[in-house]
């Protein structure tokens, strides 16, 4: 599967730091394309060791279809702040108040759109306040809690980070991952190929901020009930194979919430960075169908 060679913003985003009421969060920003009617502004939410650049293969054909979109860093993530040994700041209700800060800063009401851990913390935004949002989208990211395969890898690393510091860490994920793993960060942030950027991202994400949000993973409730109550239109989106979430488990999820479903064929984990051209295709056409 092809992988996206570089961090760098695509043609026409501006990386810069975002001020919000809750701080300043650094962000991704791609404007509609030129000559193209607006339509509206989508928020997108990396996952677990992600960050905002797992979107840049998908900017350019959104802007194409009329969105401007901001990717993210969340609270502690590569290159927006936060503290290093405190995990208060990053509970779940935390990082849902964050996004609905940011969605008030970027013009509500916005399309909001979740990755794997980050469509956990875009679910409880929307559960403390759907008023924002003008639609979800839970791109491979499940009704609870990870895999046992996948809880385990976060335990390793939860025990690691007890032990070592994060370059100690990222040196020992490097020698112990298949180099298919490696390349990747592993499974739960799979997508983007360049080393150094990838080193330089772990190193920039706090420790206090994995933990939390590792543990969050491993312990995740169901809560496809309470936002199936939530008149939002829904869109859950995966690759045709998922060792985080097993497909048949998001196919069964979006029966609960009546929301649209899609697979990307040939894609995994990250459908965005596996297949962006369809990703983006089919996530727009979402957008497109909740227009009044």
């Amino acid at each position: 599967m092809s992988r996206p060679p570089s961090f760098t913003p695509p043609p026409g985003a501006r990386a810069y730091p975002l001020r919000t009421a809750r701080g300043e969060f650094a962000v991704v920003d791609s404007p509609a394309g030129d000559g193209v009617e607006p339509k509206g502004v989508a928020l997108l939410l990396p996952g677990f060791t992600g960050s905002k650049e797992d979107f840049n293969p998908l900017h350019e054909a959104f802007g194409a279809r009329g969105y401007r979109t901001v990717a993210v860093d969340g609270r502690g993530q590569y290159e927006t702040d936060g503290p290093a040994d405190d995990e208060s700041p990053y509970t779940q209700d935390e990082l849902a108040l964050d996004v609905l800060a940011l969605a008030e800063t970027v013009g509500a009401p916005v399309h909001l759109l979740g990755h794997s851990f980050g469509g956990h913390i875009a679910r409880a935004a929307v559960l403390l306040d759907p008023t924002p949002f003008v639609s979800l989208t839970l791109m491979s990211s499940g009704p609870a809690e990870i895999s046992a395969s996948q809880q385990q890898r976060v335990k390793l690393l939860r025990d690691a980070l007890a032990v070592m510091s994060m370059a100690e860490v990222w040196d020992a994920i490097q020698a112990m991952d298949a180099p298919e793993e490696t390349e990747t960060g592993g499974a739960l942030d799979e997508g983007l190929d360049d080393r150094a950027d990838l080193r330089r991202r772990w190193l920039g994400t706090k420790p206090a901020q994995l933990l939390a949000t590792g543990r969050q993973l491993c312990v995740e409730p169901d809560r496809v009930a309470e936002l199936a109550a939530v008149p939002l239109p829904v869109h859950v989106l995966s690759g045709s194979r998922d060792d985080t979430w097993p497909v048949p488990l998001l196919d069964d999820m979006a029966v609960r919430l009546k929301a649209r479903r899609t697979v990307i064929a040939r894609a995994e984990h990250s459908p965005n960075t596996d297949q962006p051209a369809a990703t983006a295709q089919a996530i727009a056409d979402f957008w497109d169908s909740t227009a009044p």
